[in-house]
């Protein structure tokens, strides 16, 4: 199944890339805005699944990026982030086209939900379908629906953009994947900052596995990544 594709629009950058991040760690393909004018081109341009758009943004605000959409598409999901949370300023936000308006500050954890509510086909919660993948990686059993590694009665909690990489290593166990491939399945783009994150990802995986000595991420020196133990 094909990520949900996101467009988050938000000029504080520290908080638009915690909120990424996040979202990324959770499964969705985010494309990240600065300002509104940039916001409704990319919606031109990519036609994401949702939108979460802030309010106060340089050269066109949330709430004009909204109408603009509206004249010409009624069904796809705007969800407002702002700290501007006076009634009249909620009722412009549903005026001007949203479905949902969440005030900031926010948990991100909250804002999953309401993009998950917004894109059911019954507006309400849907539980998750889980499908068992274990792999034996070495003496390490890895579930990469529970984010899991155990060795014995230890076990460790993984992140959900941990997982998704071992889960990509472990299918391709002894085969060099390329970086651009796990770039471009787990982040969307190879863009120079997600590469960054793949690093960092990369080490805190070695660092897991680490309780088999056996295990090893091997590095392929402008190529990509291999699993073996």
């Amino acid at each position: 199944m094909d990520k949900i594709r996101i467009l988050l629009a938000e000029d504080e950058l520290a908080l638009a890339h915690i909120v990424r991040e996040s979202l990324e760690e959770s499964g969705f393909n985010v494309t990240l805005c600065a300002n509104g004018e940039q916001a409704l081109q990319t919606y031109r341009d990519k036609k994401p699944d949702i939108l979460a758009l802030d309010v106060m943004m340089p050269k066109m605000d949330g709430f004009e990026v909204a109408r603009h959409i509206r004249e010409t598409d009624k069904v796809t999901p705007i969800i407002f982030l702002t700290a501007r949370s006076q009634p009249k300023d909620v009722v412009a936000g549903f005026e001007s086209g949203a479905n949902d308006y969440l005030k900031k500050p926010f948990s991100v954890e909250e804002l999953i939900v309401r993009i998950k509510v917004l894109l059911s086909t019954n507006r309400l919660l849907e539980r998750p379908k889980t499908i068992n993948e274990d792999y034996q990686i070495g003496n390490l059993l890895f579930s990469s629906n529970k984010n899991t590694l155990q060795q014995g009665i230890n076990m460790w909690q993984l992140t959900a953009r941990e997982s998704d990489i071992l889960k990509m290593l472990c299918k391709h166990q002894h085969e060099v994947i390329p970086r651009k491939v796990l770039l471009t399945n787990i982040w969307g783009d190879d863009s120079f900052f997600n590469a960054r994150s793949l690093d960092v990802f990369i080490t805190r995986l070695r660092r897991h596995l680490h309780a088999d000595p056996n295990i090893q991420i091997i590095n392929i020196r402008g190529v990509g990544y291999k699993l073996v133990w």
